[in-house]
């Protein structure tokens, strides 16, 4: 059980509304049916918005909703600027976008600035001939004189990253799927367009962006082939893995077209609404990518990487470590922080036992909520969602058809979000839902938490108004981070603020030592000045 103790109202803040937001994430597929068709929708979204505001969260990121064959589920971008037609129509988004407002929440959307479906206009043109106007507008190479692709780059979903196209009689670069031809992030011509599909959006009234594999851009010109990585006792399971992807992504020019992209969107905020752009940063470089695009006040405001979201345990030296590379220096971007997402196994599926799962559910989201950074919950985190096992033959991902057994599905993160414990489908809005929900996730209903002051939802809540309350937990600096064995102590500072947070993250009780004196804000779990049950945590003032 939480306590909490919050002032009546939130102090002003001094910082940009995104300085230190919760941002809620809705994979739209799965958020709610609104026509029946047993695919998510941007008008389910604008009906169960109501139920995201109450969390507190500042504002929602909606994955891909643009026209797309989705092979690869909206990450396939058909058409920038228009809705697909399972999801709805422009209508619907100014409509979910005016609710949102109404209920003070920000929305961001995705942009996929790195790749195109090879069904978009801009593809057809350009592979139909080597001198249209936008021949030069995707990455076209010829084969080396055995016929041979161009490079020994490969795809991030198995395979090569080069398939042959017998129009132009050369080979186009994709970095994932071959449906998923790679953009030439170095054209100032392909720039500009992409500029004007962030602006078509920001004119219908988004406040900002997630950009998408921002750090596959640009690619090397030369075509240099990738050296082969060092050994790791990690299991490689693509012929991606046995790479270092030096030349296929992270070209040292990617900064400069994120300074365009900053100018575009400073140009339609202002201090009390600015736009927040927030970047996704895999791979092996990823902290110094995350930090050059976050670099100083003319690139992006945030980024983000998997340090916990393909993490394997939770750790407190994990937890120190990510805020380490973080500090509050000149200089140094604002991160965002994300324990589950679309692409990762469910978090309670990754780090605790079954018998754990309430207790440890808890706990995590306290701690979520006392990191410096920006928050992202996936929806369903409020819940207690876990990873449902997908049966092969109702597998989507092609990620996981393509690699299947060897890697954990991501069809099994985007099951439905379940709404009431004794509807079919759990109230989703279709009886056949694109996937399952999983018994599990049926009984964790939103209705069935809701009215519950001891639910795990009405926790999330307590512990994102704590966040609000309090300068220290929401922008302050990390005064210290200390990991001691399974022991957790997080030091918040602002405004004459401090805030100690201790959390036990192992199933074993552990007692307590030197624990200051000071008002408690919050208990989770068994947890005393004296003592921390298992899995337990206590935030106090000191």
């Amino acid at each position: 059980m939480a306590t909490a103790r919050t002032p009546a109202t939130a102090p002003e803040r001094a910082h940009p509304w995104w300085r230190g937001a919760a941002i809620y994430q809705i994979y739209p597929r799965s958020f709610m049916d609104a026509n029946g068709d047993g695919i998510g929708d941007l008008p389910g979204i604008t009906q169960r918005l109501d139920h995201v505001a109450s969390l507190g969260v500042d504002a929602i990121w909606i994955s891909p909703f643009f026209t797309s064959p989705m092979k690869d589920f909206g990450y396939d971008v058909a058409d920038y600027c228009d809705v697909d037609p399972i999801f709805g129509t422009l209508a619907d988004f100014e409509a979910l976008v005016a609710r949102a407002h109404a209920l003070g929440l920000k929305v961001l959307i995705d942009q996929v600035y790195s790749h195109t479906s090879d069904e978009h206009a801009w593809f057809a043109e350009s592979r139909s001939s080597r001198d249209n106007p936008k021949a030069d507008w995707y990455v076209w190479a010829d084969p080396k004189p055995d016929g041979s692709p161009p490079s020994n780059w490969q795809s991030v979903f198995g395979g090569p990253a080069w398939t042959w196209d017998a129009r132009r009689g050369q080979y186009y670069l994709h970095n994932f799927l071959s449906s998923q031809p790679q953009l030439n992030g170095h054209n100032p011509a392909v720039q500009d367009a992409l500029l004007n599909v962030a602006r078509f959006w920001l004119d219908r009234g988004v406040d900002g962006f997630r950009i998408d594999a921002l750090n596959f851009a640009m690619h090397d010109p030369q075509l240099r082939d990738n050296p082969p990585a060092p050994a790791t006792n990690r299991a490689r399971t693509r012929p991606f893995d046995f790479q270092l992807r030096i030349h296929n992504m992270s070209h040292p020019d990617i900064p400069r077209f994120i300074e365009r992209i900053r100018e575009v969107t400073d140009g339609y905020g202002s201090d009390s609404g600015a736009i927040f752009t927030v970047a996704e940063v895999g791979g092996d470089e990823a902290e110094a990518e995350m930090k050059a695009f976050t670099q100083g006040q003319t690139r992006l405001n945030s980024a983000y990487g998997f340090n916990f979201l393909y993490a394997d345990a939770l750790t407190p030296q994990l937890v120190c470590a990510a805020l380490a590379e973080w500090p509050a220096e000149d200089g140094i971007g604002w991160p965002s922080w994300a324990f589950e997402n679309h692409d990762a196994p469910r978090a309670l599926s990754r780090w605790c036992e079954p018998e754990h799962r309430e207790v440890f559910a808890r706990m995590k989201i306290a701690l979520l909520a006392t990191l410096r950074g920006n928050i992202i919950l996936y929806q369903g985190e409020e819940l207690g969602l876990t990873q449902v096992d997908i049966p092969f033959d109702q597998l989507h991902d092609p990620e996981a058809i393509a690699n299947w057994p060897l890697t954990l599905s991501r069809d099994g993160a985007r099951t439905p979000m379940p709404w009431s414990a004794a509807e079919a489908a759990g109230g989703f809005g279709s009886d056949t839902p694109w996937l399952p929900l999983g018994e599990e996730n049926h009984a964790r209903a939103v209705d069935h938490q809701v009215a519950d002051p001891a639910s795990l939802l009405a926790h999330t809540r307590a512990m994102i108004a704590l966040r609000n309350a309090h300068p220290a937990l929401r922008s302050g600096a990390v005064a210290a981070c200390r990991a001691d064995g399974a022991l957790l102590e997080l030091t918040r500072e602002a405004d004459g603020e401090r805030i100690v947070c201790r959390f036990n993250l192992s199933a074993e009780a552990l007692p307590l030592h030197d624990t200051p004196e000071g008002e408690i804000l919050c208990t989770v779990n068994q947890a005393s000045p004296t003592s921390l049950g298992p899995y337990a945590a206590i935030i106090l003032r000191a």
